[in-house]
């Protein structure tokens, strides 16, 4: 059973907000346990399984068997976000996901350039442009959880810096000029965010007039409005 968007968890369930706290107070990463919670098949162990692991010893192997066992989109995203993102072999799976036929292995591929945007601070901007093709590639998949991460990732890699907010503006044009209403909606919803951005950055005199502190807030906030929760169905 998926959990509903923002944490919650199915009747009976724990949720991964309380799951996270609960890990973060005493649990080790012990990846013999993470692999053993992953094999319950219970929703919220293997959410649990997701925090305790060991980015450091996760195994291609084993990257591979839990995206083919994937059967929700919040046990997917928390996967990436919690562990796979901060795997040596992150970038690489990413890109081979790609191109995957599963919806939630593709599905995983993006939403780990999503993570990854975010996380690989020291990555340089040329990691990332090489991605944006295989947002591309992928902006056709009209399957909603495919459509929604590829979009995820656009925006994600767009609010890195100036740089490449532009590279994924021009990217998200390319998109929107394919005729297929997925790319179009990966498009105009990307679009619309970054263009904001960058109307807001180029503002004469917006920083200075509002302070830095009232810009990020009410950046957060119009983006709150807008979008509600990053990730989800």
């Amino acid at each position: 059973m998926e959990s509903a968007p923002g944490g919650s968890a199915p009747p009976g369930g724990f949720g991964a907000v309380r799951l996270r706290s609960t890990t973060r107070r005493g649990t080790a990463r012990l990846g013999w346990r993470a692999r053993a919670q992953w094999a319950s098949g219970i929703h919220e162990a293997r959410i649990l399984a997701t925090i305790v692991d060991d980015p450091a010893l996760v195994t291609r192997r084993q990257m591979n068997q839990w995206a083919r066992d994937f059967d929700s989109w919040d046990v997917c995203d928390q996967a990436c976000q919690n562990l796979f993102r901060y795997t040596p072999l992150a970038w690489t799976m990413a890109v081979e996901w790609a191109g995957a036929r599963g919806e939630f292995v593709r599905r995983a591929a993006f939403a780990l350039m999503a993570g990854l945007a975010v996380k690989a601070k020291d990555a340089p901007d040329e990691d990332f442009e090489a991605l944006l093709p295989l947002i591309a590639g992928a902006a056709t998949d009209e399957r909603n959880l495919v459509k929604k991460a590829v979009n995820w990732a656009l925006r994600a890699i767009g609010k890195r810096n100036p740089h490449l907010r532009r590279a994924a503006i021009a990217a998200a044009e390319n998109i929107r000029a394919v005729d297929s209403p997925a790319a179009r909606w990966i498009a105009s919803d990307a679009l619309r965010e970054l263009q904001a951005r960058q109307k807001l950055a180029t503002k004469p005199g917006f920083v200075s007039h509002l302070g830095a502190s009232s810009c990020v807030r009410r950046l957060r906030l119009c983006y709150t409005v807008a979008h509600e929760e990053d990730v989800g169905p």
